[in-house]
């Protein structure tokens, strides 16, 4: 926690700033005391000065915030031998930048890893807690983050996303406490749909039921649902390949 912004991410940490002062848990404005903290997560690849305070709710909110589940315990086979979640952003390895970013969010982040993995050194003194999966399947990440999820809804956000950042998960966490849907997919800014998904806790039994590598998808076309628009393309950006890390970053200038 810092109480002063950080030269490196300033930027960030402003934007991030202004909609402290709300308690996050009960969607009310802080009386009497405001908060000047600042969301570090992005400003070096050394352990995170995980942040206490987290942006919260505007009036009008009708539900708590959602956890977090971050997908990180995928084989990244396509990445020839490298691991995608340990490529680095600003200096950052991904799944570092991912978790900093959930942790500026939200109080309750879940983490799944594979057993053993090196990824894990990265998140050493981190608030989010960790479930092993050792089946690489992405329902059993699924099911071990819903089993491990005490919270209203939970907001699904696969690790390999670059483009999603704290910003990103603020605005779908703002737009899932002012609806009232049992689903909210992010889109992109031309309505195409991506990740994450939040789901509402009464579909936390067909999650746990999931099986196989598809995902929710099936759970999603049965449901009415809400979506919430991002930025770009960020909702459909996702680097699994060398080539595909290569063209980012030669868009990114």
């Amino acid at each position: 926690i810092s109480n002063q912004p950080d030269p490196a991410v300033q930027p960030n940490c402003t934007a991030l700033r202004e909609v402290t002062g709300w308690n996050v848990r009960t969607g009310r404005q802080n009386k009497g005391r405001r908060h000047a903290r600042w969301f570090i997560f992005a400003s070096s690849p050394r352990p995170a000065r995980w942040v206490q305070g987290h942006p919260g709710p505007t009036p009008g909110m009708t539900r708590p915030a959602p956890a977090i589940l971050i997908l990180a315990a995928g084989a990244s086979t396509r990445m020839r031998g490298a691991d995608k979640l340990l490529e680095e952003v600003d200096g950052t390895p991904l799944i570092l930048r991912a978790t900093r970013a959930a942790c500026a969010v939200s109080d309750r982040v879940i983490v799944a890893l594979p057993p053993a993995s090196p990824r894990r050194a990265w998140l050493g003194d981190s608030p989010a807690q960790i479930v092993e999966v050792a089946d690489r399947a992405m329902s059993a990440s699924i099911r071990a983050g819903v089993a491990a999820c005490n919270s209203g809804g939970l907001l699904i956000h696969l690790a390999d996303m670059p483009d999603i950042d704290a910003m990103a998960l603020t605005r779908l966490s703002t737009a899932w406490q002012a609806s009232d849907a049992p689903i909210l997919r992010a889109t992109d800014a031309d309505g195409t749909p991506g990740q994450p998904v939040v789901f509402a806790s009464e579909l936390f039994p067909e999650l746990l039921a999931l099986t196989g590598d598809t995902g929710a998808r099936n759970i999603i076309a049965r449901h009415r649902g809400a979506t919430c628009a991002l930025p770009g393309r960020a909702a459909t950006t996702d680097l699994d390949t060398p080539e595909a890390w290569a063209e980012w970053r030669a868009g990114r200038g």
